[in-house]
């Protein structure tokens, strides 16, 4: 039987938020964060295949996919600012507990969340998701790095490289040992919308407050030690940004951790859906409760909203 998908828009803090939704409402909530340069589309796989037993929530950040574009001189584009929306996005939901899945950009907005309200985190399903310094490629990071040095028109030029349709293709493909089985609308979705006029703005400003990421690492790092949250790293061996010792690195905090490095790269969802699949499957039914908690029918609270608008 065929899982149905909600596309669904929430406003929020006065944006309008597009996120995808399956699965009961009355189950565990499983909120999906997706990476750069991407969107919730990256999941798009993956919903009908967990939405039997789990909650699935699935936003596109502000500036990303199907949500608000606004202009970078009209919104302060930072890591800050998407984990607020995104704390918005689930208070009006009334979701207050939940495991996250983070990949990528995903990643520094999830650890905002845990950092905020670390019993609102039930598990964590790291999926090129970095925590560690030593997890950062350099041949990915080497512009972004000297960007952060210091900003100028050649840094710029560098970090703009990643903008480019080959820089997007490459994310993708890079490490995969089958590239026919990636399908390229992946790619040429994600340039088109990376190309909407003043985006490149947009990613620019996201570019230079990764930095902030970084500095954050010790506080997830010792969020990791005192919660001992469940986690689970399920990583493509040949992830061109962020390598296997990312993954690994888990460990060093969390020795319980269940870390698995597949034959791919940075889009392991894309080429590898079946054996990922298959790891998230055991590793939520381990570690999830049966009960949807506060998110359980006739347990909403008072002003909060079962879900947002369905038009677009």
């Amino acid at each position: 039987m065929r899982s149905t998908i909600h596309h669904r828009y929430a406003d929020v803090d006065g944006h309008r938020i597009f996120y995808r939704e399956a699965g009961p409402r009355d189950a565990p909530t499983l909120l999906l964060l997706h990476g750069f340069p991407s969107s919730s589309s990256m999941f798009r796989g993956l919903l009908p295949l967990l939405a039997d037993r789990w909650h699935l929530l699935a936003p596109d950040h502000l500036g990303f996919g199907h949500s608000d574009a606004p202009a970078a001189g009209d919104f302060g584009y930072s890591f800050d600012a998407l984990s607020s929306l995104t704390a918005g996005l689930l208070e009006q939901l009334c979701v207050t507990r939940y495991a996250m899945y983070v990949h990528d950009y995903g990643a520094p907005i999830g650890w905002r969340l845990a950092l905020h309200d670390p019993s609102a985190i039930s598990a964590i399903i790291s999926q090129s998701g970095n925590a560690y310094q030593i997890g950062l490629q350099q041949e990915f990071f080497a512009p972004v790095l000297a960007y952060w040095e210091k900003k100028s028109a050649a840094t710029e030029r560098g970090v703009r490289q990643a903008l480019t349709v080959e820089a997007t293709r490459w994310q993708y493909i890079a490490g995969v040992g089958d590239e026919t089985l990636i399908d390229p609308s992946t790619w040429v979705l994600d340039h088109a919308l990376l190309s909407r006029p003043g985006n490149d703005l947009v990613q620019l400003a996201l570019f230079g407050d990764y930095a902030t990421n970084l500095a954050l690492y010790p506080a997830v790092q010792r969020y990791f030690r005192q919660s001992q949250v469940p986690l689970l790293a399920v990583w493509g061996r040949g992830d061109p940004v962020f390598g296997p010792a990312g993954a690994q690195a888990f460990a060093t905090d969390l020795p319980h951790a269940e870390i698995h490095l597949v034959d791919g790269g940075h889009f392991l969802l894309e080429s590898a859906l079946a054996e990922t699949t298959a790891l998230i499957r055991k590793f939520l039914s381990a570690v999830l409760p049966g009960d949807g908690g506060d998110c359980a029918p006739g347990r909403t609270r008072p002003g909060c909203s079962r879900t947002g608008s369905g038009t677009p």
